[in-house]
C-alpha cells in the first residue's frame, strides 16, 4: 500500500508540472509568431483591387494572386505579390509598407484610401493604365520614398500636397495627361535625387529648383513648359527639358558641371552655346538642335580629355566658319551641324577625324565652299551623314556623303 501511494504521488506531481510547463509553453507562442496585418490596411488593399476592372486583372498577374482569404503579410508561396510588410518585435499589427505592381495594363483609378496606409515607403503603379486624378490623400503617405506612376492615363494638376512627401527620394509621374503648373513648393521635397515629369501637357515657367540640392536627374521634356531657365541643383547629371517652349539664354546651365547627358532640343532657346557647356568633364550626350542659337564656342582640348561623344546643334542660326577645335574632343565620334548657316571651306582637321574616330557627321544644309578633304573621299565608307545642299565645288555624286546634290550657284553668293 506504501508503494502504490508513492507511485500516485509521483504521477500527480507529473501531471502539475507538465500542465505548468505546457500553460507555459503555449502562453509563449504568440510572441514567437508574426502579428497579423492591420484590418484598415487589409481594407484599403481590397479597395485597390476592386478599384481596377477585373478584366484587366490577368491569370498571371500580381493582383490576381491578392487573395483576401489569407492575411497579407502571413501569406507564403504565390499570394499576395507585389506587397511588402514590416514586421514589428512588439507583437503589434503588420503594416503594408510597399505596393510595387507588375506593368500588365491595369485598368483602373488610384483609390483615394491610399492615403490610409501611412506606412507606405513604395508606391510603384507604372506602366499601367490608372486615370483620373492623383487624390489627395497621397500627402498622408509621409513616409514614402519612392513614387512612381510614371506610363498611365492620370489626368488633371499635380496636388500641390505631393509637397509634403518630404522623405521622397524617387518621384516618376511621366508618361501622363497632367496639366497645370509645376507646383511652386516642389524644392521642400530635398531629398530628391530623381525627379521625372516628362510627356505630360504641364505649362507655366519651371520653379526655383535649388533648393533639391541632392536632386541628380532632372526629366521635364515633351511638355508646354516657357519662360525662361531657373538656376537648377549643381549635382545635376541629366537634365533634359527638350519639347517645350522655352526661351532666352542658357547660361543657368554653364554651372552644372556634373553633367553626363544634356537635351535643350526643340525649344526657342537663342544666344551662344558657352564653351563653358563643352568643357564639362563629364558630359557624353548633348542635344541643342531646333532652337535658335546664333553661335558655338569650343575650347582646344588637345591637352585635356573629355568624355563627350554626342554632339547635335542641327537647325539653329549658327554662322561663320565651322568650329575647328570640335577636332581636339578626343571621344567625339557623332556630329550634327546640319541646317545652319555656316560657311567657307571644310577644315583639313575635318578629314583627319574621319580618318580616324568619327563616324557621323552631317554637315548639310548650310554655305560649306571650297573643296573637300581628300579623306571625305578616300574614307568615306567608314561615315554616315551629308554633305547635301551646301556650295562645295567638288562633292562627287557617287560619294554617299555627297548625294542631293549642292545649292545652286545663286544661293551660294553671301
Amino acid at each position: 500500500m506504501a508503494a502504490a501511494t508513492l507511485i500516485l504521488h509521483f504521477i500527480s506531481f507529473l501531471s502539475h508540472h507538465y500542465l505548468v510547463v505546457t500553460t507555459l509553453f503555449l502562453s509563449l507562442i504568440p510572441m514567437l509568431i508574426h502579428s497579423s496585418t492591420l484590418d484598415s490596411d487589409i481594407e484599403v488593399l481590397r479597395t485597390v483591387k476592386h478599384s481596377v476592372d477585373s478584366t484587366s486583372i490577368s491569370s498571371d498577374s500580381f493582383l490576381d494572386t491578392w487573395d483576401f482569404r489569407v492575411d497579407p503579410c502571413q501569406s507564403t508561396g504565390r499570394h499576395f505579390l507585389g506587397v511588402l510588410c514590416s514586421f514589428p518585435l512588439d507583437n503589434s499589427p503588420s503594416r503594408i509598407i510597399a505596393i510595387d505592381l507588375d506593368d500588365v495594363g491595369y485598368d483602373g483609378f488610384l483609390t483615394p484610401s491610399i492615403g490610409n496606409l501611412t506606412e507606405l515607403t513604395t508606391l510603384n503603379l507604372s506602366k499601367n493604365k490608372f486615370r483620373r486624378t492623383i487624390p489627395e490623400s497621397i500627402s498622408n503617405l509621409t513616409k514614402l520614398t519612392k513614387l512612381s506612376l510614371s506610363d498611365n492615363c492620370l489626368a488633371g494638376t499635380i496636388p500641390t500636397e505631393i509637397t509634403l512627401l518630404k522623405n521622397l527620394e524617387y518621384l516618376d509621374i511621366s508618361g501622363n495627361t497632367l496639366s497645370g503648373s509645376i507646383p511652386i513648393n516642389i524644392s521642400r521635397l530635398r531629398n530628391l535625387s530623381y525627379l521625372h515629369m516628362a510627356r505630360n501637357a504641364l505649362t507655366g515657367t519651371i520653379p526655383d529648383l535649388t533648393g533639391l540640392w541632392q536632386l541628380e536627374t532632372l526629366d521635364l521634356s515633351f511638355n508646354q513648359l516657357y519662360g525662361n531657365l531657373p538656376y537648377f541643383p549643381l549635382r545635376l547629371t541629366t537634365l533634359s527639358l527638350n519639347d517645350n517652349i522655352l526661351t532666352g539664354h542658357i547660361s543657368p546651365v554653364n554651372m552644372l558641371s556634373n553633367l553626363s547627358r544634356l537635351d535643350l532640343s526643340h525649344n526657342l532657346f537663342s544666344g551662344i552655346i558657352g564653351k563653358e557647356i563643352l568643357s564639362f568633364p563629364r558630359l557624353v550626350y548633348l542635344n541643342v538642335s531646333n532652337n535658335q542659337f546664333n553661335a558655338i564656342e569650343a575650347a582646344n582640348f588637345s591637352m585635356e580629355e573629355r568624355q563627350l561623344q554626342f554632339l547635335d546643334a542641327e537647325n539653329n542660326n549658327l554662322h561663320g566658319l565651322l568650329p575647328v577645335n570640335l577636332t581636339t574632343i578626343q571621344n567625339l565620334t557623332a556630329i550634327n551641324l546640319a541646317r545652319n548657316e555656316f560657311a567657307g571651306p571644310i577644315p583639313r582637321e575635318f578629314g583627319n577625324k574621319i580618318e580616324q574616330s568619327w563616324r557621323i557627321l552631317y554637315l548639310d544644309n548650310n554655305f560649306l565652299s571650297g573643296d573637300l578633304p581628300p579623306e571625305f573621299i578616300t574614307h568615306s565608307k567608314r561615315i554616315s551623314g551629308s554633305l547635301a545642299n551646301n556650295c562645295l565645288k567638288s562633292c562627287p555624286v557617287h560619294i554617299k556623303l555627297c548625294r542631293g546634290g549642292q545649292r545652286p550657284a545663286s544661293e551660294c553668293i553671301r
